[in-house]
């Protein structure tokens, strides 16, 4: 397929046939799965997993290459595309009764981040995703407390889900080759999730808060959330940084909040 990659889209398209294979063999499609693909691009990766699970839908942006990709998988299997913005698809109505997603993908680093969230906020119809994203990307994901890049987006994935980094990936499996380096990742989302969290929106703006001024204490970051008293009631000392806390400090911080908004409208 002849298409010049377009940096509006974010577009590396992957071409390494070892990559390529290892990524196959990690996602390991079955006859019955029920398959998407994000960003299918030139169809590296779709003409691999096509031909196994002999039915996917893919989810592509670039009108450019809705017609080749049509043209290159028309022997291969049933191919369902939809020239959406992955942003703002419903990724819901494409799971069947017993048949959740398996979503898999090639993410632009512009939207990979927000692409995550959107994809959590719809965990419930998916068995697991598998994406190649930014090296940096897949670190925070799965960093734990305590060091530099454990942040906002660690908790909020491992909230959700289990986060595992399965390999690195140079830039030069890619054309046009990125500046930085890629990694593959597999997410599982668990349900019920590994934590009790009573309400998600107060959870979101709660670990939002206390990473947007990481360097300060709960005491100071959460003081218009969380009084010096609430937040010990937890267990938690009001003096740690966001980076310290664990996902399940998190959680339980969050039900406080939760808990003195409803003791202050009674």
């Amino acid at each position: 397929m002849n298409h010049r990659p377009r940096k509006r889209f974010g577009q590396n398209f992957l071409h390494d046939p070892g990559i390529i294979q290892r990524i196959v063999h990690a996602i390991d499609p079955q006859q019955d799965d029920n398959l998407v693909e994000i960003g299918p691009g030139r169809g590296a990766i779709t003409t691999e997993l096509l031909p196994l699970a002999h039915h996917m839908h893919v989810v592509e942006l670039d009108r450019n290459l809705i017609e080749p990709l049509a043209h290159l998988c028309a022997s291969l299997g049933e191919l369902e595309i939809h020239n959406r913005d992955a942003l703002k698809f419903d990724f819901n109505h494409l799971a069947l009764p017993g048949h959740p997603l398996r979503v898999v993908g090639n993410l632009p680093y512009n939207i990979s981040t927000p692409l995550l969230f959107h994809l959590l906020n719809q965990s419930g119809r998916i068995l697991d995703m598998h994406f190649m994203l930014q090296k940096e990307v897949v670190d925070r994901m799965a960093a734990a407390p305590g060091g530099k890049v454990y942040g906002r987006l660690s908790v909020m994935l491992q909230a959700r889900a289990d986060v595992t980094p399965l390999f690195h990936i140079g830039s030069g499996a890619f054309n046009p080759p990125p500046k930085v380096d890629s990694a593959f990742v597999r997410l599982q989302p668990c349900d019920p999730p590994p934590y009790r969290i009573d309400d998600w929106d107060i959870f979101s703006k709660l670990v939002r808060q206390a990473f947007s001024q990481r360097r300060k204490t709960l005491r100071n970051s959460l003081g218009k959330i969380l009084s010096t008293e609430a937040i010990e009631v937890t267990g938690i000392d009001p003096g740690a940084r966001a980076e310290q806390l664990s996902v399940e400090d998190f959680a339980n911080l969050a039900n406080r909040v939760l808990s003195v908004n409803r003791l202050s409208h009674e």
